[in-house]
């Protein structure tokens, strides 16, 4: 119960802004865990109130992330005189030095370190830029591009870089911001305490670090206040580090002036990992557990676990609880058992219209444009990429896949299936993007 609230907390701190995490998620505990309600701790009504209504889906959505379950959340109130004791310490998120000011809290986890980080071909070229940068602040690489896949450890590194600059020299001002939170903070000054006091937040800073860059996509005023923030940054000679699903090139609504920005410095990819490198990940992740994991049992999870380390890591989680529950060893046959439910909840959600849903969002379309009689090839290749989709992972004949893209042809459908399935061997733009959209439509 306590691994997978903390888990949650790894995923809920990406998502939410620095102040508002410690605000609303630092003071809870977990209290219960049925298999099906996660009950939380939490100090007060007023606490109780406020997260259920503002927080629900966000926690809800990270505990179906972790355990790879639906899980309903609840709110309990703890004191003294209902006689439920539970007792909670602060999340390990590391500040800057006291006369800092407060808006330069780093919101950095301590738990991603270069140390516990596994290196592999996957991942080497982008771990040694990382370390590289680590030991040279705007020195060496400035700015660094990491990109990847969801699930690659991206997050990881950009955590790891930020602990290893900050352990190195306390004085330095340094931030993790997700784009996401940027755009909220953005917002928020807008309404609330200006633009001045949310350039005096960024401005200022030695390092940041900017996670999820691509959903800035679409977003001209984030884009617009983003690239001042670079540029007085960068002619400062202070670090930038962002991380992205995609290259910039690929990233085709954002302006090309930030496109430029982003290519001036140094790209490193990360790839999905290797057997030997899946086996590492889980050995080191049940060791972090104190969980004996055996060499054979992490074998059969990496092989079937395709490519992604989240999910790695969510299979592993699963195993433990289940062999916490039942009281059985981590052995073959737990993982087998464990691993064919996890693989039937995966595939539930490979329906037509879930599949319609996760390319329009991914492509930013509507499914109307994917169900269109539109020819344009930022219509055209989502649509077959879907298609591809449904062929490859529903049992959906031709002529209903068709039926369900607007009344389009079995030939259609066809095509489209060969044409994605020669691309994937051909172009790594579609690949990834195959890749990207399948790994989401798993997560739920």
């Amino acid at each position: 119960m306590e691994v997978l609230w903390s888990k949650c907390l790894e995923d809920i701190v990406n998502q939410v802004l620095p102040e508002n995490y410690n605000t609303w998620f630092t003071p809870t505990s977990p209290v219960s865990y049925d298999g099906q309600v996660f009950t939380l701790g939490v100090p007060n009504e007023f606490f109780k109130k406020y997260l259920k209504e503002n927080y629900s889906s966000i926690i809800e959505s990270s505990l179906q992330s972790v355990s790879g379950t639906p899980l309903r959340v609840k709110f309990k109130v703890y004191s003294a005189r209902n006689g439920t004791k539970v007792s909670y310490e602060k999340h390990n998120y590391i500040e800057t030095d006291e006369q800092n000011h407060l808006d330069f809290k780093p919101s950095l986890n301590q738990k991603y370190t270069f140390k516990n980080f596994v290196v592999g071909g996957c991942n080497q070229f982008a771990h040694a830029a990382a370390k590289a940068v680590a030991s040279n602040p705007a020195m060496a690489y400035n700015p660094l591009f990491i990109y990847g896949s969801v699930g690659l450890g991206k997050t990881h590194l950009l955590h790891a870089i930020g602990n290893a600059i900050h352990e190195k020299n306390k004085k330095l001002k340094i931030r993790y911001v997700s784009t996401e939170g940027f755009t909220i903070d953005l917002i928020q000054s807008l309404k609330k305490d200006g633009m001045n006091a949310f350039r005096d937040r960024y401005r200022p800073l030695d390092v940041l670090l900017v996670d999820d860059i691509q959903f800035i996509e679409g977003k001209d005023r984030t884009q617009e206040e983003f690239f001042y923030t670079f540029n007085t940054l960068f002619e400062a000679h202070k670090q930038v580090i962002i991380t992205s699903d995609a290259i910039p090139k690929e990233m085709r609504k954002i302006q090309e002036r930030l496109r430029s920005r982003f290519e001036c410095g140094l790209i490193a990819d990360m790839e999905p990992p290797d057997l030997e490198t899946k086996v590492a990940i889980l050995l080191k992740k049940a060791e972090i557990q104190n969980v004996k994991l055996t060499e054979d049992v992490a074998i059969y999870i990496a092989n079937n676990i395709r490519s992604n380390i989240r999910e790695l890591e969510g299979i592993l989680l699963r195993l433990i609880a289940y062999s916490s529950f039942t009281s059985k060893p981590i052995n073959m046959d737990l993982a087998k058992n464990v691993f064919k439910k996890f693989s039937q909840d995966h595939q539930e959600n490979f329906t037509i219209p879930n599949i319609l849903k996760q390319v329009a969002t991914h492509f930013n379309l509507k499914v109307s444009d994917l169900k269109s009689k539109k020819r344009s090839r930022d219509i055209s290749v989502p649509r077959q990429i879907g298609m591809f989709l449904c062929r490859e992972r529903t049992k959906s004949s031709l002529p209903e896949i068709g039926r369900e893209f607007g009344g389009k042809d079995h030939t259609t459908v066809m095509y489209s299936h060969t044409k994605i399935g020669k691309l994937l061997k051909e172009n790594n733009e579609i690949s990834r993007n195959v890749q990207t959209l399948i790994d989401k439509i798993e997560r739920g």
